[in-house]
Parts: structure tokens; C-alpha cells; sequence
């Protein structure tokens, strides 16, 4: 109440004051500058309170926001399906991910929801719903995309759903299905492509395929186009991120470059020894290079696949070996 409280007891003074002078008092012109200067007071202190008022309301509304993906992003178990993982987000928005064990495969699902605060919490909510539904309900990744987008477009003709800004709503999301053979099946719908990393070919994309349109823009095609991609062996990493770290800026304005900081992570003097040292690792340069002012919700996904047999070829079954007739 201070930045109110002294502009209206000031307010008040110079009423009384204006109000006890005579009728044919003259007006000085040190008590013209003192009435201004008190309305000045007057006004600035409402229009301090006013945007104290704002900051406090937007506060609670991004805190409540925050505490509510809290409790929609559950943390990650450290291990499914033979695989080691961790995840993180460096700031509450829109950014969603998950990971569950089928009996198809470890499936997994990142993205991103267009806008901020409570409305892209609540499509958040939509998306990972739909999600850990049908992931253990579709034996196919694309029945499980078209369960998501039938999700998201339910959610977004809901009468109180409103984008903040009133524009298009739409959500970027990656699926990945990795069977117990290391076969990895991909399906992209406008969201950045995750990193390979180890192995013979150090960083690369997992793939370069042009992805589908985002959810909510456009209805998906016919046909999905799934991405069979190189199966992941012992000792790889998958690196899933969201776009707001590869368009994260430092202050003259340069790109934060995670394809390097992966390699480094990977290659250099002291390589990351898991997915929680690697996120870690990632997360802390990012910080670094944008002097801790991030202008994007940032999330972070890492699976390590750390077991020691060699997983048959994408599609088959180990053979075999026929036991041989012992001499008699």
C-alpha cells in the first residue's frame, strides 16, 4: 500500500490546503509549481501502484502455471526398457515430454506448445493425456499420432480455451518407438530432430526427413511417412530437445551452438558419463552462453542405451544355434 498510500496523502493535503484558502487569495507562482508538483505525486504514485499491482498478478499466474506442469511432467523413471534416461526443463511453458514401456517398445514423446502461461499449460495436458493413453493402447506409432492430434483438436474447440494473443494454437511433437532390438521408429510433426551421439559418427540428426505439419494447424495426411531410422547400439545416446535451445541467443546475438556442445559433451577431456551428467552438462553452457536469461521455454530429454549385447538388426530375430547331436 506505500506507492498508493503517499500520492493520496499527498492528494489530500493539497485538496484541504486548496480548499481552507480564501476565495481571494492570489495564486503564487511557488504554489502553482507546489500544486503541480503534487499532482504529479498524485499520478505517478497510481500508475506505480498499478504495475505493482500487474507484476504481483503475473507472478502468481506464471507460478501457478509453473506448479501445474509440475504436476503434468512426472518424473522420469531412470531406466525403461534397458534404456537409461533423464529429462529437465529449464523453464515452465509449454514444453512437454514423456516416456513409457510398452509391449511395442519404449515410446516417447517431446514437443511444444505455441504461447505461455496457463492456456499452453492446459494444452500440455491434452497432449500427455492422449499420450499415456495410447501409447499402450495402439500397437502402431501413427495410430498413436492421429490419437494425439484427435486430442488436440477436441481440446482446442473447447468454448473456454483461448490462445492468449488470439492466434493459432498448435503444438510441435516428436514420437519415437525403440523396440527391444535397438529399432528406432520416428514420427515428426514440426519439432526439431534429436542428435545421435557416439558410436563411429560422433554428433549427427538422427534424421533430415522433413517433418509433418505441427498439430492443429492442418489435418495429417493419409499417409504418415513413419521414419525407420538406424537402430540404436550399446553405448549411443538419443539427445531430444526443444527449439528453444537451438534458438537461444547470447547478448551480441549469437546462436547457442548445441551440435558442438554435444560433440564436446561426447568427445572431449571429460565426456559426460550418463543422460543426468549430460543434460547437466548441456544445460549449464546454455545458461552460460545466454547469461541466464532464456527468451524460450527449454527442455531436455536424454536415453542411453547401456547394455552390453550387440541388439539384432531392425525387424529380426537373433538365430538360434542348433544344438549338435553328442557322440554316443
Amino acid at each position: 500500500m506505500l506507492p498508493l498510500g503517499v500520492p493520496v496523502a499527498c492528494g489530500a493535503a493539497a485538496l484541504t490546503w486548496r480548499i481552507g484558502l480564501p476565495d481571494e487569495h492570489p495564486e503564487s507562482l511557488g504554489e502553482r509549481i507546489l500544486a503541480g508538483v503534487l499532482l504529479i505525486a498524485v499520478g505517478s504514485g497510481l500508475v506505480v501502484g498499478a504495475r505493482l499491482r500487474l507484476h504481483r498478478e503475473l507472478r502468481r499466474v506464471r507460478a501457478v502455471a509453473e506448479a501445474t506442469q509440475h504436476a503434468l511432467l512426472r518424473p522420469l523413471p531412470p531406466r525403461i526398457g534397458g534404456l537409461a534416461l533423464a529429462a529437465t526443463r529449464l523453464s515452465a511453458g509449454g514444453d512437454l515430454y514423456a516416456a513409457v514401456a510398452t509391449p511395442y517398445g519404449t515410446r516417447v514423446v517431446i514437443g511444444d506448445v505455441r504461447g505461455h502461461g496457463l492456456p499452453a499449460v492446459s494444452t500440455v495436458a491434452a497432449v500427455l493425456g492422449g499420450f499415456r493413453e495410447a501409447a499402450h493402447d495402439e500397437p502402431r506409432l501413427g495410430g498413436v499420432l492421429r490419437r494425439l492430434e484427435r486430442s488436440v483438436q477436441r481440446h482446442l474447440r473447447e468454448p473456454e480455451h483461448r490462445p492468449a494473443d488470439d492466434g493459432e494454437e498448435f503444438v510441435t511433437v516428436l514420437l519415437l518407438q525403440i523396440g527391444a532390438d535397438g529399432c528406432v521408429l520416428a514420427l515428426n510433426c514440426g519439432h526439431p530432430w534429436p542428435y545421435r551421439l557416439g558410436g563411429d559418427g560422433g554428433v549427427r540428426p538422427l534424421s533430415t526427413a522433413e517433418p509433418l505439419p505441427p498439430l492443429g494447424l492442418f489435418p495429417l495426411p493419409t499417409e504418415l511417412g513413419i521414419r525407420r531410422c538406424a537402430r540404436l547400439r550399446p553405448g549411443e545416446t538419443l539427445f531430444l530437445h526443444t527449439d528453444g535451445a537451438a534458438d537461444a541467443r547470447d547478448p551480441e546475438g549469437r546462436f547457442f551452438p548445441l551440435e558442438a556442445v554435444l560433440a564436446e559433451a561426447v568427445t572431449g577431456p571429460r565426456p559426460a558419463g550418463g543422460p543426468t551428467e549430460l543434460i547437466a552438462s548441456v544445460g549449464s553452457q546454455l545458461l552460460r552462453h545466454t547469461g541466464g536469461r532464456l527468451t524460450d521455454d527449454v527442455a531436455f530429454l536424454a536415453l542411453h542405451d547401456d547394455r552390453a549385447r550387440v541388439p539384432a538388426r531392425c525387424g529380426e530375430t537373433p538365430r538360434r544355434t542348433r544344438r549338435q547331436p553328442s557322440a554316443r
